[in-house]
């Protein structure tokens, strides 16, 4: 709950220790350091269910500390705040003896207790007390460093909540400016005798602040909707939207290219947002579909424009129209005979593979729509254990009422068809059963019974039915709400009779959602509460994908048929796609007993849109998107370390074109080719020429990968095909390509003419330097080498306001810019300009040519008189290879 640092010696160190949330814990209390947490001494501990809420130290004598305990318990189902054991503590020795300061607080049982003191005037301690009486919960302050205390508030905001709003603090230099967590944030001016809210546009649900100690106008608030700065003192509050930081429950995708990704945030409402966008993902490509706690969230399988959503407790489940924006509400409801219908805070909603408009909704019973949620057939009875022990919400939150809904219990989790057989769904419920029916409702067996080492109860989380064999599905529980953080997945292949354990120690964390690879029988997913674990032995053998993959908690999984994509909802980095799993697919026992071996790569389309784009603000986080670059994968047995290893690409004629650097690593290597070749070599001149900077993209077709690894020579292919959703013909591409070359060409004859202009030059003032008798036969040459250039490149003015008039080189270089990057065949006025500056280039060549039989050949003649070195000029080979 805290960890205060000694400012005098920073190796001492005090940590207040709520311990385990989910029960009894010898772990709760205030720990010390003296040796910068190399070893720890626990110095206050009341008991196993009473943790330290809250720690403070003062800042100019760091031995007096003020330790908050709270008395508290939650479960799956409740959560009981408050106790004898609730208690405020200070120590004046370091931590060595404690005692309690509770005078002028209210009697009876105590809650959460809040404590900070003002920086400025440490004497000055607020603390914030749940308290059993609604007139004695609130605000005290303490004048005397906590010897006597006085109740200053009880306003609704300072005392809602007390378990999930706690949080106090102070601004650093004024001790009458203090700020409270709540729903909506509070500040008092008057040392906490009145509180107003604070500045608007911010998230509801604030749960801590911190103060710029260099200027206390500068506030940084913690909400549920993100991270809010103030620069006035609490007055306005702006977004800090550059934070890569969201919780998503779950996540499905659809078929549009490219595909839109539809899931629920915690707290943030439902969404959905395409794949991929012109400069990266941005908030503004993000869709509303939903409010409140966003959970399941589908898109209709056949109509684009229909998204189904929930909020908690099914409180509203949505059908939204995206193209006429039209919602309605279509949650079920319980008929005359039913009891009241029990929705879990994330509530099972799902879609059907077999039926377009069919819906499932889980409360203890299961509904089933056939028209998008018009009307509701219950096609079950209860199928959770229907314990009325979990089921008393008026009962939750202890000395603090709170029902909210959040702990419903015995309810439905997870409910999934089968997409091999209609009348084949199962449900899994919050309280341990695994029920399914092979007759679309009319029967269902529980058949958890079976699952060998699963303790009672313990959270169905996912029940993941198989695409290959009707009769096999896998199930993730978890039953860490009890405090056992043990993992437990397993299969069955009779329909539940039986049931085997996929799990290894390979695996970190507790799971909630395995998914089946949609080719691959022996893929499988798993998202813990650590990161992604993958297997491609059907669960012998696990491994953490690690590759930019973060090991926070991966709340669902699942995969986007068409682009291969593994789309993941986590709690922490938001949503994060892993590109083209096909690789995965790929690997077998005889595929690891390789030293080398490429893997099959699908066709890669090359793109032809290229629109664009604003960009985004700055300040704000911009999703990345796909690569567009071919890949080339392959498979090394061990790490490349030593003597050569290249990787090059030929196409069907042998000409080598492209030359990339070889990942080396052991495992599964991922190289990217952009399918274009080197940019072309630009004449020298005194200013810069952008034209020349784009790179030919290469015709479609198949290519030849050659990796050599020491004096092993590896070959593969990987193919280019035409965009699908092009507009231009072969023989338009075809025509780009071939016009793009020819100028791609004419800049670089145009840079070997320059090249030799300005080799002749350089030798010839070099030598007239030198000797003055040079001048009758330079000075004509200069003056026509400088006549000639300055048709070719610009030589003088600059690259902004003095830019001068383009010459050949610029006019080359603007026309190959615009035919290499616009993908279908060039206009007709561009070929006709490219047939013009081709005579101007040939007319400058025949220029040189003659050039070099008059003033040239004088010069060298004279050279060749004074025994002197002749004129060395590079071949255009030399040239092409040579830097700059």
């Amino acid at each position: 709950s805290a960890v205060k640092i000694d400012p005098t010696n920073t190796n001492t160190v005090y940590v207040g220790a709520m311990g385990g949330l989910w029960g009894a814990s010898a772990d709760r209390g205030v720990y010390k350091t003296t040796d910068g947490g190399k070893t720890w001494a626990k110095i206050l501990f009341v008991d196993e269910n009473t943790g330290c809420s809250d720690l403070a130290m003062d800042p100019k004598n760091p031995n007096i500390l003020y330790a908050a305990f709270w008395e508290f318990r939650r479960t799956g189902w409740s959560f009981n705040s408050g106790g004898d054991k609730s208690a405020l503590y200070k120590s004046t020795d370091g931590g060595q003896t404690w005692a309690k300061i509770h005078n002028g607080f209210p009697g009876g049982k105590l809650g959460r207790i809040a404590v900070t003191m003002a920086p400025s005037k440490p004497e000055r301690l607020y603390a914030v007390i749940e308290s059993d009486k609604a007139e004695t919960k609130g605000l005290y302050r303490s004048e005397d460093a906590g010897a006597t205390w006085n109740r200053t508030n009880g306003d609704f905001e300072l005392s809602v909540r007390p378990f999930y709003f706690s949080r106090l603090v102070v601004d650093p230099r004024n001790p009458d400016i203090v700020l409270k967590a709540g729903l909506s944030g509070s500040i008092s001016r008057d040392g906490g005798k009145t509180f107003s809210s604070l500045g608007g546009g911010m998230h509801s649900d604030v749960h801590d602040y911190i103060f710029d100690k260099d200027n206390s106008n500068v506030i940084f608030a913690a909400t549920d909707g993100g991270v809010y700065r103030s620069y006035d003192g609490g007055n306005v509050f702006e977004m800090v939207k550059g934070l890569p930081v969201s919780q998503f429950y779950q996540v499905a995708t659809d078929h549009r290219k490219p595909y839109r990704i539809y899931g629920g945030l915690q707290d943030n409402g439902s969404w959905y947002g395409p794949s991929e966008s012109p400069g990266g993902i941005e908030n503004r490509d993000w869709f509303s579909v939903g409010a409140g706690d966003g959970f399941r969230t589908w898109p209709h399988p056949t109509n684009p424009n229909i998204v189904y959503s929930e909020m908690q407790g099914a409180e509203a489940i949505w059908r939204y129209d995206t193209e006429r924006r039209q919602t309605k509400i279509i949650k079920p409801f319980a008929s005359a005979s039913d009891p009241k219908l029990r929705f879990n805070w994330n509530t099972a909603l799902a879609t059907s593979p077999s039926k377009p408009d069919r819906l499932y909704v889980g409360s203890q019973f299961l509904h089933r729509s056939n028209d998008m949620g018009e009307t509701w057939t219950k096609i079950s009875p209860d199928l959770t254990t229907n314990d009325k022990a979990k089921q008393n919400q008026e009962a939750s939150g202890g000395l603090s009422a709170d029902n909210s809904g959040a702990e419903n219990h015995c309810t439905i989790f997870t409910v999934t068809e089968s997409p091999l057989d209609e009348n084949l769904i199962w449900a899994g419920t919050d309280d341990g059963n695994v029920q399914v029916t092979t007759n679309g409702g009319t029967t269902w067996t529980n058949v958890v019974a079976n699952v060998p080492g699963l303790p009672k109860n313990a959270w169905v989380h996912h029940i993941e039915p198989s695409h290959f064999d009707k009769n096999t599905s896998y199930v993730a529980f978890e039953n860490h709400s009890v405090g056992d953080m043990g993992v437990y997945v397993y299969k069955t292949t009779d329909l539940g009779k039986t049931w085997t354990s996929l799990v290894t120690p390979d695996i970190k964390g507790f799971a909630r959602h395995i998914t089946e690879d949609l080719v691959n029988r022996n893929l499988l997913f798993l998202g813990t509460e650590s990161g992604l674990f993958v297997t491609a032995d059907g669960g012998q053998n696990w491994s953490q994908f690690k590759n930019n993959m973060p090991p926070v908690p991966v709340h669902w999984v699942t995969i986007q048929p068409d682009e291969h994509d593994l789309v993941l909802a986590t709690h922490g980095r938001g949503v994060i796609i892993i590109d083209d799993i096909s690789p995965l697919r790929q690997v077998t026992k005889d595929l690891l007993t390789k030293d080398v071996a490429f893997l099959t790569t699908d066709p890669t389309a090359m793109r032809d849109d290229a629109g664009f784009s604003e960009g985004g603000d700055a300040s704000e986080f911009v999703g990345e998107n796909p690569s567009r670059s071919a890949k080339i994968i392959y498979f090394l047995k061990n790490r490349h370390t030593f003597g050569k290893m290249s990787l090059e690409v030929f196409d069907a004629s042998g000409k080598k074109v492209g030359d990339l650097s070889p990942s080396k690593s052991k495992g599964i290597n991922i190289v990217d080719w952009n399918y274009r070749l080197k940019m072309p070599k630009v004449a020298q001149g005194k200013t810069l020429t952008f034209g020349g900077f784009a790179q030919p993209r290469l015709p479609e077709g198949t290519y030849t990968v050659k990796l050599t690894k020491g004096s092993a020579v590896y070959e593969s292919q990987v193919a280019l095909k035409a965009d699908p959703n092009t507009n231009y013909t072969a023989a338009d591409h075809l025509a780009q390509y071939e016009t793009t070359m020819k100028l791609y060409n004419m800049s670089e004859q145009l840079g070997y003419l320059v090249d030799q202009l300005d080799a002749i030059r350089k030798t010839a003032t070099e030598q007239l330097a030198k000797d003055a008798s040079y001048k009758k036969v330079a000075d004509p040459l200069l003056k026509d080498l400088d006549a000639l250039k300055e048709t070719l490149v610009i030589t003088k003015g600059d690259n902004y306001v003095g830019t001068a008039e383009p010459q050949l080189r610029e006019k080359i270089s603007g026309l190959y810019s615009e035919v290499a990057g616009y993908y279908g065949k060039p206009s007709g006025a561009q070929l006709a300009n490219l047939t013009v500056l081709d005579d101007k280039l040939k007319a400058a060549q025949t220029r040189f040519e003659a050039l070099k039989t008059s003033r040239v050949k004088a010069y060298a003649d004279r050279l060749a008189k004074d025994k002197l070195p002749e004129i060395s000029l590079r071949s255009f080979e030399e040239y092409k290879k040579a830097d700059g």
